[in-house]
């Protein structure tokens, strides 16, 4: 596959838009992810509402555009979103990039799509989702 179908005009307007997420240093839960494949990283700030869902969200990505695109396809939809649910969704999508099942029910997730095929990819597209686990399982473990 070139690089012309991997960087869709879409998934590159994707990454730009993670300037609406800055960091929130005072947010209550932290978390960070690094793809040992390519070496990427992604650092998540999350606040949680009363039901202990996603509130509001804060990301500084150091990754690719697919793995920037994969952190503004997480960050537009974690907004109200469990900690079950940001689990499941990354299962889902680690399973989808096996080659396990069909395409993860998350919203915008066919903007990353096309970088399926590139298996060097396949953990930069996980980052944010795995940044979120782990700042939410701070929280679950204060529950």
């Amino acid at each position: 596959m070139s690089a012309e179908k991997l960087y869709t005009p879409e998934m590159l307007a994707a990454a730009v838009e993670l300037a609406k997420y800055p960091p929130v240093e005072s947010a209550a839960l932290h978390g960070a992810a690094r793809s040992p494949a390519c070496g990427s990283t992604l650092a998540v700030d999350l606040s949680l509402d009363a039901q202990q869902s996603i509130d509001r969200i804060g990301l500084k990505v150091r990754a690719c555009a697919v793995g920037q695109a994969a952190a503004a396809v997480f960050a537009r939809h974690a907004a109200g979103r469990s900690i079950a649910e940001v689990c499941q969704a990354h299962d889902a999508l680690a399973a989808w990039l096996e080659g396990a099942s069909d395409a993860p029910d998350w919203p915008d997730i066919d903007l990353i799509v096309p970088a399926r095929d590139y298996r060097g990819r396949h953990g930069a597209m996980l980052l944010p989702w795995k940044a979120a686990m782990e700042a939410l399982s701070s929280a679950a473990a204060a529950s």
